[in-house]
């Protein structure tokens, strides 16, 4: 490290086993809701992270055996020669920069159900899946181990007979069979493979000198380990048990790729861990255990907090998987001093969703990832202007700014207008509440390259009329107006207004975005079960009021558990000492009381209530485009030749919606709209049909 590039330790080769890493940027393996359902979309999404820098980029999970059936997830399989081409598309793309190419073995236990294979799945002792599912697993005998050992082996054939330079041994998140073998709260077994924790270690070491044997130089053997699960004794601890396994494998592997566990601790979201680096604590103690390399990962997207890792000696190689999603290019704009353009990852788990969800990877920050097939998307070219005349965006939320920002790179002269003094519309002030604070990223990335160039004007404090868009001249327009919060009550479970609002106290989220605040008894009713019916609970509770949330689900926050962080927001409420109320809807208020009514039963109850928060649904703020739409003459006679409305002005969503609404309007403008119409029907058909 120089003064003149103090990041250059960054960017020195690291070798790890037979194969060497040109740096020490390492996109450790993560889902992205393609597998092998999407092979060719795989591969390019990859092969864009390996230009972009990247010096070893990962799969997803890969099945090893039909045993090891994650249906309906859209995980990689390998389970025998016929997944050969599809995965040769992805080594190739990712070898074509310069990069490792790395697969995650895993046989999956009884994480899987086996829903397509519909065979038992597999296990240390007879225990449930671990998904709610009415699924329980098989004890595994002796000839089942054997066989387990023989699937692992033939995977690592497979893969590095189609150019897999590391093949991982995986034994983290909860999710694999390694694990399971590892703990007693799984292991029961009172054979050689259970009891002690040699014992328990055995398979483990087992496989990795299997693999070890069949790569024979070939490949690199990597094992992913987790080495705390934040479950105290009933668990792996990083200061006990995790500790001696490290200490008992630490020379037998070529990378050590080390973790927190399950899941939903290892990818905690801001609002949960704001802070990049969270996993250091509990992964630091393995590099003094052992001479092999060690990754790990912790949201990283600071190049100094990068170099400290390194310089301390805790880590060779910075692990990523969301910033590596959130900006593709990281590594390369560190190497050229271009951390200003680097999209940082705001850790709101829209990556995680999509692949709990079974689609293709979503990111509120990077709307071109999972597009990069389909719709021939790249996170840093884009297409040249057509015409290059002047473009008109009105709203600069993230639906506004994006487009402006697209449309500018394009090589369009943009105009932005907004109607309010600040600009980042609900990502400015969503960000004023606990724990998304990492929300404001949305909107300075955006703003901080249109105030740097000549050719973007922003307008702030300029609510427009129709009269005014038809007066300026802008033969092309694009309307984001955002969309407000109604204050009835309507929403998905209930279409009509709340009775007695006129003698209520009622306050909108807007109203608390805003600083408008209630006091005393404050039901904050939750229809929309997103993130926000709770940071507004717990916002307005650490303001003093008594606060009691009230949602028709079965908990708050329900859609969370797709985003992994349900269960901790849930927790965050009870103990600040917000009042649950769940399978309740809100029918009536009087200025004193709420009455809630159960959503099964129909019976009622009251509770007390100053102040009503109804979070349920929101109204498009279409009025302008409405008003401009209805008169096509005046549109010609102005010389309107584009009139496009977008983001939640259009159809209220996610953040991750409206930015990629923004991206597309730009990507679309001047195109041929077959072509972009003929995007939606591009997909992948089966390549093979085995047998």
């Amino acid at each position: 490290m120089t003064a003149e590039n103090p990041y250059a330790v960054l960017f020195e080769p690291v070798r790890i086993g037979p194969v060497t890493a040109r740096n020490r940027f390492y996109q450790v393996p993560h889902c992205a809701g393609l597998g092998h359902v999407s092979p060719r979309a795989n591969a390019v999404m990859r092969g864009v992270k390996a230009e972009g820098g990247w010096a070893v980029v990962s799969t997803e999970e890969a099945e090893i055996h039909p045993t090891s059936d994650l249906s309906p997830a859209r995980e990689q399989r390998i389970w025998d020669d016929a997944d050969r081409t599809h995965l040769e598309w992805l080594t190739e793309a990712v070898h074509a920069h310069g990069a490792l190419a790395a697969v995650e073995l895993v046989h999956n236990g009884f994480h899987c159900t086996n829903f397509y294979t519909r065979v038992p799945p597999l296990a240390p002792a007879p225990v449930p899946n671990d998904a709610r599912q009415p699924v329980q697993a098989r004890r595994m005998d002796l000839a089942d181990i054997r066989a387990l050992r023989r699937w692992h082996a033939d995977a690592v054939r497979r893969a590095v007979a189609v150019g897999f330079d590391i093949v991982y041994v995986y034994a983290g998140h909860d999710m694999s069979m390694l694990q399971h073998m590892l703990v007693t709260r799984y292991n029961d077994r009172s054979d050689a493979y259970g009891g002690s924790l040699e014992n328990r270690v055995r398979l483990v070491r087992e496989i990795l000198e299997d693999a070890r044997e069949v790569a024979d130089g070939r490949a690199a053997v990597a094992f992913r380990f987790a080495v705390e699960e934040l479950m105290g004794a009933d668990g792996l601890q990083h200061d006990g048990e995790a500790r001696d396994i490290v200490g008992m494998l630490a020379e037998l592997p070529d990378l050590w790729d080390v973790n927190i566990s399950g899941w939903p601790n290892d990818s905690q979201t801001t609002r949960l861990a704001p802070q990049e680096g969270y996993q250091a604590p509990y992964t630091a103690f393995v590099k003094a255990l052992t001479s092999k390399p060690v990754v790990g990962v912790g949201r990283y997207t600071s190049p100094d907090a990068m170099v400290a890792q390194i310089r301390q000696g805790t880590l060779d190689l910075i692990g990523s998987a969301r910033p590596s999603i959130a900006d593709p290019f990281l590594p390369m704009k560190i190497r050229e001093g271009r951390l200003a353009e680097i999209r940082e990852c705001i850790g709101c788990n829209v990556c995680v969703a999509s692949d709990n969800l079974c689609v293709p990877i979503r990111c509120t920050q990077n709307p071109t990832v999972g597009e990069e097939w389909r719709r021939g998307w790249h996170p840093e070219r884009i297409e040249a202007a057509v015409s290059g005349e002047p473009v008109l965006v009105v709203g600069a939320g993230p639906a506004g700014l994006e487009c402006a920002d697209a449309l500018l790179r394009r090589g369009y002269p943009v105009t932005l207008a907004e109607a309010s003094a600040t600009l980042g519309g609900r990502a400015a002030r969503e960000a004023r509440l606990p724990g998304l604070s990492s929300w404001v990223r949305v909107a300075d990335h955006r703003l901080q390259h249109l105030r740097e160039h000549a050719n973007a004007d922003l307008y702030p404090v300029s609510p427009l009329t129709a009269g005014d868009v038809l007066g300026f001249g802008f033969r092309h327009v694009f309307l984001a107006t955002g969309a407000r919060w109604r204050r009835d009550g309507v929403g998905g479970h209930g279409r009509n207004p709340i009775r007695g609002l006129d003698r209520a106290h009622v306050f909108s989220p807007d109203d608390i975005m805003a600083a408008r605040l209630p006091a005393g008894d404050v039901v904050v009713y939750d229809d929309e079960h997103g993130y926000l019916g709770g940071a507004l609970a717990e916002h307005l509770q650490a303001q003093g009021c008594r606060v009691a949330l009230v949602t028709p689900a079965a908990e708050p926050s329900v859609w969370l558990h797709n985003t992994l962080e349900q269960p901790a927001v849930h927790k965050r409420l009870l103990e600040a000492g917000v009042r649950l109320h769940p399978h309740r809807a809100v029918t009536a208020v009087d200025g004193r009381a709420a009455e809630l009514a159960c959503v099964h039963t129909g019976r009622t109850e009251r509770v007390a209530c100053d102040a009503l928060v109804p979070v349920t649904e929101r109204v498009p703020e279409d009025g302008l485009y409405r008003a401009l739409a209805a008169d096509p003459d005046a549109l010609e006679r102005a010389g309107i030749a584009t009139l496009r409305i977008l983001g939640d002005a259009d159809a209220p969503g996610s953040l991750a919606a409206a930015v990629y609404a923004g991206h597309l309007a730009a990507r679309s403008f001047e195109a041929d709209p077959a072509e972009v119409e003929a995007a939606l029907f591009r997909r992948e058909m089966p390549l093979h049909v085995s047998g």
